[in-house]
């Protein structure tokens, strides 16, 4: 089984220097009965369909399969319920990990979140001086949770 473990942070863009080749992601997510999520992405060329099952500390299972673009639109707009997320992620590689730091728009302006995935929850990595505040069990923080409650409501 796929398993996802990752950690989020919050970051201070003016200690992280000019971010380059930034790709632009919009997602939207179908609806479940439970924690799970069914996800479709386009993220730059590529595009993919996620499915990911509930939260237990900061793994959980993940299953990822990449898709033509076009199927990619078309669930966007006919499948997945209300807004979408809308971002730019940019990958930062610092002390052996690669970060991927998501800027996000429209009703989520102003939020930039740092992202780490781990081989194990236990896994040390090193902080970059830009990390300020881990969320990472912030439901809030959820890109599944910014459709409900953006970013400039809070």
């Amino acid at each position: 089984m796929a398993k996802e473990i990752e950690r989020k942070f919050l970051i201070d863009l003016d200690k992280i220097g000019s971010l380059e080749n930034g790709t632009e992601i919009k997602q939207g997510y179908i609806s479940t009965s439970d924690k799970t999520v069914v996800r479709a992405r386009v993220a730059g060329e590529q595009a993919y369909l996620t499915l990911k099952g509930e939260n237990k500390g900061v793994t959980r299972s993940e299953f990822e399969y990449e898709i033509p673009v076009n199927d990619a639109n078309e669930i966007i707009s006919e499948l997945c319920n209300g807004p979408i997320v809308e971002k730019t992620r940019y990958l930062i590689y610092y002390s052996g990990h690669t970060w991927e730091v998501d800027i996000f728009h429209g009703e989520n302006d102003g939020l930039v979140v740092a992202e780490i995935e781990l081989s194990r929850e236990e896994e040390n990595f090193e902080l970059p001086c830009w990390v300020t505040t881990e969320v990472s069990g912030d439901t809030r923080y959820y890109n599944s949770s910014l459709l409900s409650n953006p970013f400039k409501s809070w």
